[in-house]
């Protein structure tokens, strides 16, 4: 558990996790890497981490409507895709299916 960047309600929930993992069966490790990742994901959709921008491009066979302009903006990134960084959802949609 990484001490100093969680604050005490990351840490209660990583042990709540954790334990609720291994009421489950999971081995020790992997009740840790279940219950940091918990911890980690919900610190990143608060805004709470250093990186705010994920590296995400979504699930592959996924409707495009379904993705966030941030998995949008990967996935063009991915193809290349210039202007990219000024485009909104639709056009992201747009310009990605027109390099397929």
């Amino acid at each position: 558990m990484p001490q100093g960047a969680w604050s005490s309600k990351d840490e209660r929930q990583y042990k709540q996790v954790k334990e609720s993992e291994k009421e489950r069966g999971r081995s020790e490790e992997r009740a840790e890497e279940i219950a940091a990742r918990t911890v980690n994901k919900q610190r990143f959709q608060e805004g709470r981490t250093q990186s705010r921008v994920s590296r995400s491009t979504g699930n592959p066979h996924g409707r495009l409507e379904d993705l966030t302009i941030i998995q949008l903006r990967n996935r063009a990134r991915e193809g290349n895709i210039p202007g990219r960084g000024s485009m909104n959802k639709s056009e992201l949609i747009a310009a990605i299916r027109r390099h397929r």
